[in-house]
């Protein structure tokens, strides 16, 4: 068997030194619940000590079995709500189309991104386009 890297993959084990659980100065907190009717939701916040700035967001997933389609509503601090939509597995085994969105109320900017990627043993595949305001 054939174990493809991706280039964002080399180098995580000593990016996660710092990412992951090792924060100076940083005090973070992250809650996760399931309910019974697959609704999955997370928040999580950071408050830096040394400037005393804190931020937040909260997390909603709805996954819909039957049609393999993953609807996530992200919501932050800044007043941001991003909207991603997800289907796996649909069109062809391990395929998986999905659609961020981001809308800023503030300024009334809007974009979003289409991507796919589809990957087999030994190969991996993946294609992405920007969506500026002017499509929505």
């Amino acid at each position: 068997m054939c174990n493809a890297l991706t280039y964002r993959d080399l180098g995580k084990t000593a990016k996660d030194v710092f990412n992951e659980g090792y924060g100076f100065r940083v005090v973070k907190r992250d809650l996760r619940t399931k309910s019974c009717s697959r609704v999955e939701l997370s928040t999580s916040s950071h408050a830096y000590t040394d400037t005393g700035k804190a931020s937040g967001n909260l997390e909603t997933k709805y996954k819909v079995c039957n049609y393999r389609l993953t609807f996530t509503q992200k919501w932050n601090t800044d007043n941001t709500p991003a909207t991603k939509i997800s289907l796996e597995n649909k069109l062809a085994e391990e395929l998986k189309q999905t659609l961020d969105t981001i809308f800023v109320p503030n300024t009334g900017k809007k974009s979003g991104k289409l991507k796919a990627s589809y990957k087999r043993d030994c190969h991996k595949v993946g294609l992405g386009f920007e969506l500026e305001s002017f499509f929505f």
